[in-house]
């Protein structure tokens, strides 16, 4: 199997040369940006603090640091990087080590409502106030997200309510 690099140098040697032009190029980057995994993944940061940057290399300018459990979204995978989103929609890079699988959501309205069952006649757990930020459990239910609180209270809530589910 050719290596994503080697596939690179191929495809620059051959679609950049002056023949090419800019069309080339735009080439190289469709195909290139193809064999880099993308797709709509979500993460959250593993780490008490971790440092987004505006390129991925520990050289680059640090934008923010990410405090724990912070949802994000994995737009690209790198070399060990992911260019992320929160959900604010501010894009960053971070190191893939300092993510985790475990998926948390944010409110993103004033308050939400949690409730017992994925029905909005069901009794109210609880609310949460926006940007509070609590673990993803699943998302069985079109339309719903189940939840828990890092205080152990668990529900539901409109999926239109959160982010990162």
């Amino acid at each position: 199997m050719v290596s994503r690099s080697g596939l690179l140098k191929y495809y620059k040697r051959v679609c950049c040369s002056k023949r090419f032009g800019l069309f080339g190029a735009c080439v190289v980057f469709l195909i290139y940006s193809y064999h880099v995994s993308a797709g709509v993944d979500y993460y959250s940061v593993a780490n008490n603090a971790a440092i987004m940057y505006d390129a991925p290399s520990t050289k680059s300018g640090k934008l923010f640091v990410a405090g724990a459990n912070l949802p994000v979204e994995a737009i690209v995978n790198v070399e060990g990087w992911s260019k992320v989103r929160d959900s604010s929609g501010n894009l960053a890079w971070i190191e893939q080590s300092a993510l985790s699988t475990k998926r948390f959501v944010v409110v993103i309205v004033p308050l939400a409502d949690i409730y017992q069952s994925a029905n909005e006649s069901s009794e109210i757990v609880f609310q949460a106030q926006e940007n509070v930020v609590m673990e993803w459990l699943d998302s069985d239910t079109p339309g719903w997200v189940r939840l828990r609180h890092r205080d152990g209270q668990a529900g539901h809530v409109r999926s239109n309510q959160v982010w990162g589910a």
